[in-house]
């Protein structure tokens, strides 16, 4: 692309986000996350109904009549979008590819972050990490950060999800609210993730397209894998490749959600086509209704 076409592709995702921000997001992505702590504001007398545990019993001494602390939470969030750019993020049918729903998820988040007052940044990773921003505040920023995902190139013969989440534990030195955006077509990154799930707010973010889980009945077909580029000539005619095919999926999807929730994770997913809007939207409530 040209610099002029980039910044048109950039003005376009702007004002599409900056909608759909305005109209759905910015309410319940104050209400979902909860600020990096809490600060002491001040103390006043006890009331009936407060918690004994926050009683201040030095000033309840001097001032001979029980005072309890108030505090207040820290709005600030430090937001890290890690963002799978391997070559399987190329693929899709619907309407757009993997990576079109992922740049503009990414500059949905980006914009929700910088509406609260929130700094965010951007990881690109496939086989390794490929490129790390840390976060920061301001539209300015946030214009790179959509930059820098419409242009990386797709890169690395695979995923390892793992690297980018230990890379996260190395650089990440407080408390994050992490969106962990990929297909997961990764192998051998539990451990990672359970050790990331422990210090962060870890959000896994599931990227698909509806063919990969139903393979079409069309005779004889090479199919390539993008991210090694090995070619397997498949007879999808055949009913029995096709279950096959399907249950190998099924389980995959299985698999990986259930590690989700062995460290309490809830995932997020998308697929290509749909609107990223009210997806979204119901997210961010079942976040507020937990809290």
């Amino acid at each position: 692309m040209t610099p002029s076409e980039i910044l048109r592709k950039i003005r376009r995702i702007q004002i599409r986000t900056t909608h759909r921000v305005d109209e759905m997001l910015a309410g319940t992505w104050h209400s979902a996350f909860k600020g990096r702590g809490i600060e002491f504001e001040e103390v006043r007398p006890y009331q009936v109904g407060d918690d004994v545990r926050t009683i201040d019993w030095n000033v309840t001494a001097r001032q001979d009549a029980p005072f309890v602390k108030l505090f207040r939470e820290e709005r600030e969030l430090a937001v890290m979008l890690m963002v799978d750019c391997s070559a399987s993020l190329d693929f899709g049918t619907q309407s757009q590819t993997k990576r079109e729903l992922v740049t503009e998820l990414g500059a949905t988040l980006a914009m929700s972050a910088i509406k609260n007052n929130d700094r965010v940044g951007l990881t690109l990773f496939s086989e390794g990490v490929d490129k790390s921003l840390p976060p920061r505040q301001g539209s300015r920023h946030v214009l790179r950060l959509i930059r820098e995902l419409l242009t990386h190139p797709s890169s690395g013969t695979g995923t390892d999800v793992g690297s980018a989440l230990d890379h996260l534990q190395r650089t990440a030195k407080r408390r994050t609210v992490v969106f962990l955006i990929s297909d997961f077509q990764s192998k051998d990154y539990e451990k990672s993730l359970r050790i990331a799930s422990r210090k962060h707010d870890l959000i896994p973010v599931v990227v698909t397209d509806a063919r990969e889980a139903e393979m079409p009945a069309a005779g004889l077909v090479p199919l390539r894998d993008n991210e090694t580029g090995d070619v397997r000539w498949i007879d999808t005619s055949s009913r029995l490749h096709r279950e096959r095919y399907a249950q190998a999926v099924q389980q995959r999807e299985e698999q990986r959600d259930a590690l989700f929730r062995r460290y309490r994770m809830e995932p997020l997913h998308l697929q290509t086509g749909e609107d990223l809007g009210e997806p979204l939207r119901r997210y961010f409530h079942r976040r507020e209704n937990r809290r």
